[in-house]
Parts: C-alpha cells; structure tokens; sequence
C-alpha cells in the first residue's frame, strides 16, 4: 500500500474498501479534504455509494459531519436519507 495518498483513499471510500481508507487515515490523509479537481468528500461519496461503515471509519476519524460536499451540494446526513440510510442519517445530525 502506498503512504496517505487522498485521491487513493477517495477512491477506496467510494469502493468500501474499508482496510485502505484506514491504512490511508493513518498515514494522516486529511478526511475532509476537498480536491479542486474531484469536488467531493469522501464522506458523502461513501455514504452515497452505500458504505456505511467506511462512513462511520471516516468520522471516527475525524471527517466533519456537517461539511457540505460541493460537488453533490449535500451535508453527509441528507446524503444518508437520500440513500436510505435513516440511522445513519441521525447519527451524523447527533455528531453535528
């Protein structure tokens, strides 16, 4: 595995690839990094993609459970209701 690499570990969120976002979060990737050319957090790209448990990694981390991603223009508890993810959903407007 390659040291903390943000476009490697977004790509492993949106995967649910839980052990390479860990192995990322610890080699200190920022979790809620926002890349200019991907617009996206990593948070509400897995939630969306259905990961929830790569979610509850990244905010364990760290991730801000109120930060809008840009690119989808949703906070990660309206990206979880979007998907249907209800408990997910309330836990993130808990931690906010």
């Amino acid at each position: 595995m390659s040291a903390g690499d943000w476009k490697d570990m977004f790509g492993a969120a949106c995967r649910g690839d839980l052990e390479l976002v860990r192995h990322h979060l610890e080699q200190g990737v920022d979790p809620d990094h926002v890349h200019p050319e991907v617009q996206s957090t990593a948070l509400v790209a897995s939630i969306l993609a259905g990961h929830q448990d790569v979610a509850l990694l990244l905010l364990d981390h760290g991730a801000d459970p109120g930060l809008v991603s840009p690119l989808e223009a949703q906070t990660p508890a309206e990206a979880a209701r979007e998907r249907g993810l209800d408990a997910l959903a309330g836990d993130l407007l808990s931690r906010a």
